[in-house]
Order: C-alpha cells, then structure tokens, then sequence
C-alpha cells in the first residue's frame, strides 16, 4: 500500500501535469452561469426559486474562492484570482479572506482566540466582560441554528469593525484589500441594476449563501491539546460536501493545502485510519449527523474551555 504521502505527491503532479484543474474550472463556470440564471430568468418566473438558485451560486462561488487562493485552476495566482474577481456575497473581500485564511493555516494556532483569524472561541477574559445580552446571543450562535440564522450578520460585523480599526491603525495591505473590494462589488451591483431580482432579494440570497456556508465552518475546529486533534473529520459524500468541495474532510485539507478539492476522497481513502486516529477521532458521519447532535444544543462553550479563567 502507497504511503500517504505518496499519494499527495501523485495527486498534486496529476493536478500540475494537467495545466488546468478542468473539474475545478467547470465548476467556475457552473457557478456563474447559476448565478446569472438565478438573477434573471428564474428571479422573473419566481423570485423564490431565483433567491435560492443565487444563494446556492454564492456558496459555491465562495468555496472556489477557497480554492483559488490554494493555488486552482490554474498555476498562476493571477488568473486564479481574476476568475473570482466578483464579490458575490458582496461583504468579504477576496484580499481579506485570503489573508485571513492563509494564517488560520498556522495549524500550532487553530483555535486561538488572537491568533486563529477563524476561531470562533473567546478569551475567557474577554467572555468574563461582556454584558448579558451579548453572551447570549453568542451562546444562541453556537447551536447550529444560530450559526446559520445568526452567523452571517454577526461574523460580517465582527470581520468588518475589526478591518476598520486596522485601518485606523494605518494598516495598508487591509485597506488595499478594502479599495480592490469596491470595482469586485461594483460589478455586481451594476448587473443587478439590470437584472430582474431587486437588491433587497439579492441580500436575502447572500444570507442564505452564507448561511449555508456557516454549517461547513460550525464545527471545522475544536478546542484540544494537540494541534493535530482540533481539525474536524465528516464522512459526507451528499450535495453539501459537493457545494463545500470536500472540505468536509478537513483534516486532509489542512495536512495537504495544495491539493485540489477533486482528489481529497481519494486521499482520505488511502489512508482512512491514520487520518482519523491523527485527529484523536475528531469524526462525524455526514452533516445529518452534525444537524441532529446540534441544531439546537452547542457543541462548545464560547469561552476558550482550555484557556485560564484570569
């Protein structure tokens, strides 16, 4: 049997030696060509079915934008990121979730309440402060209801209050990010000046795109001793790992970055055992499983549980 990392090496050169991620780039334009549907044809048949069709062409898109910034389709940054170019869920720019993401890949700080841009967990000092309504809010946003209902509007406001204080800091590279925002917004926008759908659809669909993305995010990461334990594991071969690009078998995406989202299964097959017992059995079954355990009830407290109470 391969070792494991003989089988990233073979996946990775196949994706090189092909020049062009062809699966990677049909779904670029599937994303596009939903979108462009969603915001017209089906927006004038049925503004409900257009809201969804969008939502569902917004998720997809920001899961290639994932991608792009891994280094697909293509070999060169540039036309990788000329090809996402267009905000469509309008709110987080491109420059800014790369950057974001890129450190989160710091695997020694996954979860760190300052260091990990995508933790979810809080100093338990910083808990301690909060005024009462602002706790529960946050506890209701740990459930997985609330993170799909909730979780759009607070993570938009937390990304954005802190953007705009690094900027006040004299951050350049976030405020450079922010200006290549404003023409990747404006394109959309100037489509939806002539499309069908009216803005304030256009909003709902965004929510619901990024929603629907919260519950791949829910739970990609816990709190745990070893590194190597806190990347999450799901066993999901359905519609939302295809709209998550397989991202829902996270631990072999965070061990191998450079890999493209068509040739994740295959590696976890390889070597399904030794994933799972390097994650200390951090491992769902499928998003099914995940809504039962936690639609209603958290998974974890908001406080970091590993960090002192000071």
């Amino acid at each position: 049997m391969p070792t494991i990392e003989q089988v990233r090496r073979e996946a990775v050169e196949r994706g090189a030696g092909a020049g062009v991620e062809w699966p990677t780039l049909g779904l670029l334009l599937l994303s596009y060509l939903g979108w462009i549907i969603g915001t017209t044809w089906a927006a004038a048949l049925s503004l409900p079915l257009g809201i969804v069709l969008t939502a569902l062409a917004i998720t997809l898109h920001s899961s290639l934008c994932h991608e792009a910034m891994h280094g697909h389709p293509f070999r060169a940054r540039f036309w990788n990121e000329a090809l996402v170019f267009p905000c469509l869920c309008l709110f987080i720019p491109y420059g800014r979730f790369r950057d974001s993401h890129l450190a989160h890949h710091r695997d020694a700080a996954l979860t760190d309440p300052y260091d990990d841009p995508e933790s979810n967990y809080l100093d338990p000092a910083v808990w301690a402060r909060l005024p009462d309504g602002l706790r529960a809010l946050l506890r209701l946003n740990n459930t997985l209801a609330g993170r799909m209902l909730l979780g759009p509007l607070i993570g938009v406001a937390v990304f954005v209050r802190a953007d705009w204080r690094a900027i006040r800091r004299g951050d350049r590279r976030v405020r450079d990010a922010w200006l290549w925002h404003v023409p990747a917004v404006a394109l959309v926008l100037l489509w939806l000046a002539h499309a069908p759908m009216p803005v304030w659809a256009y909003l709902i669909a965004v929510w619901i795109g990024l929603g629907i993305l919260k519950i791949r995010t829910f739970l990609e990461h816990r709190a745990h001793e070893r590194s190597s334990g806190r990347t999450v594991i799901i066993e999901d071969r359905g519609p939302l790992a295809l709209l998550f690009l397989n991202n829902n078998l996270h631990v072999v995406h965070h061990m191998h970055p450079d890999v493209a989202w068509y040739r994740l299964p295959a590696l976890y097959a390889a070597r399904r055992d030794h994933y799972r017992a390097r994650n200390d059995g951090y491992v769902y079954r499928s998003y099914g499983e995940i809504f039962r355990a936690h639609f209603w009830r958290a998974k974890d407290p908001v406080a970091h549980p590993l960090w002192p109470w000071r």
